[in-house]
């Protein structure tokens, strides 16, 4: 039996917290012993209380834009010692054999195993573009501090490697998987036409994320306008919402929203519990990330749930959606295209449904979440095993 240590950035239940969640409750507990250590109380918290997983909570550090001033790195680092010490008590505690850090945000783990001598692998799910500085800071700790790197794309290994600082083999790609069993075809959505009041005869385009400053609402606003003033039928649906601290950020698009002429065709809701009925209810899932999204959960969930795909053409999704396949991918930035490559889904019945289809097909294929959890459960032993 090998007690790993798991230490994540939050405890709400987007992308990196849903792959982390259904990482430790398939791991095979006859190996394998969780311990999981979170910063805040929440979803997260419960649903691995619900699996029987020992969860702590302790409010250490994240790093977080917050923190980029003067007096936020003093609070920031005072912090980091401090709780690097406590995790180290509990740590030694509970005779941890691995770390596993599932978050660049997240910077504890990896002194906490340099003190213990144990093994610490660490998941990066960030393309951490700007500021260059934190690229650069993140990319040099990853490489002192870990035993191994597994990123959730070739683009987020590439973005690593670029950096200068990392090995050869020193960062694996482990692609995320999802849930097909939960997230399928099957699923119903017919309750969100009522709640919404979207007639049944509509065509819905929407997406789910982060309200953050670049995974696109903002370029998807302007895409349905487009469409919206061509096909008096179409509905658009917004869902997420933004950090902690960041509300603003959803003032801001509920705000861009009410300026739309075709406002009362917009859905805008923010965390949903519900995700299975929502990307069934969607003809066209979208999500037109500004910056390159490292491998986002919910394009896989979308995909599962056997959805055609539109995104731009850069990170994680150019190795989700193969292009006229189960998807589109647009100009980075330019909600001109975007709007035509949604168009030319919805003008087109045969082309929607066959691209998602294709979409179920390439999630089975390519992302499932039992090679998922195989291939982080072989990262375990090998590494406890050269630890032993």
């Amino acid at each position: 039996m090998k007690n790993i240590l798991f230490l994540h950035a939050g405890a709400e239940m987007y992308g990196a917290d849903k792959v982390m969640l259904d990482l430790i409750k398939r791991l095979d507990k006859s190996k394998f012993q969780p311990l999981v250590i979170l910063p805040t109380e929440g979803v997260l918290v419960d649903a691995l209380k619900d699996e029987g997983v020992n969860v702590m909570v302790m409010p250490y550090p994240i790093m977080r834009r917050k923190y980029f001033n003067l007096k936020g790195v003093i609070q920031y680092g005072f912090n980091l010692i401090k709780y690097i010490n406590k995790i180290t008590s509990i740590a030694k505690e509970y005779h941890i054999d691995l770390i596993h850090t599932n978050t660049a945000a997240t910077l504890e783990g990896g002194f906490v195993s340099r003190k213990l001598h144990v093994p610490h692998l660490w998941s990066i799910h960030e393309i951490i573009v700007s500021p260059k500085i934190m690229y650069t800071v993140t990319s040099k700790l990853i490489a002192k501090y870990s035993s191994i790197a597994i990123t959730d794309s070739k683009a987020v290994k590439d973005h690593l490697d670029a950096s200068g600082y990392f090995q050869p083999d020193a960062v694996k790609v482990i692609y995320n998987g999802v849930d097909s069993k939960r997230f399928k075809p099957e699923n119903d959505c017919d309750y969100l036409y009522d709640e919404w009041k979207i007639p049944q005869n509509a065509r819905i385009i929407g997406m789910m994320g982060r309200v953050n400053s670049w995974k696109g609402q903002g370029d998807f606003l302007k895409a349905a306008n487009i469409i919206m003033a061509k096909y008096s039928d179409v509905y658009t649906v917004f869902v997420g919402a933004a950090f902690e601290g960041e509300e603003w950020r959803e003032k801001e698009l509920a705000d861009a929203i009410a300026q739309s002429p075709y406002k009362n065709r917009i859905i805008n809701k923010g965390y949903r519990t519900d995700s299975e009925g929502i990307y069934k209810l969607y003809d066209v899932f979208v999500l037109p990330s500004t910056n390159p999204d490292p491998l986002p959960t919910v394009v896989l969930e979308a995909m599962a749930t056997g959805k055609p795909i539109v995104g731009y053409k850069h990170g994680g999704v150019c190795e989700m959606v193969k292009e006229d396949y189960n998807g589109l991918l647009a100009e980075v930035r330019n909600p001109e295209d975007l709007a035509c490559k949604i168009e030319s889904l919805l003008e087109d019945d045969n082309k929607r449904k066959n691209m998602g289809v294709n979409s179920r097909s390439r999630l089975l294929e390519k992302f499932s979440i039992e090679a998922y959890v195989q291939n982080y459960a072989a990262e375990y032993d090998r590494l406890t095993r050269n630890n032993t």
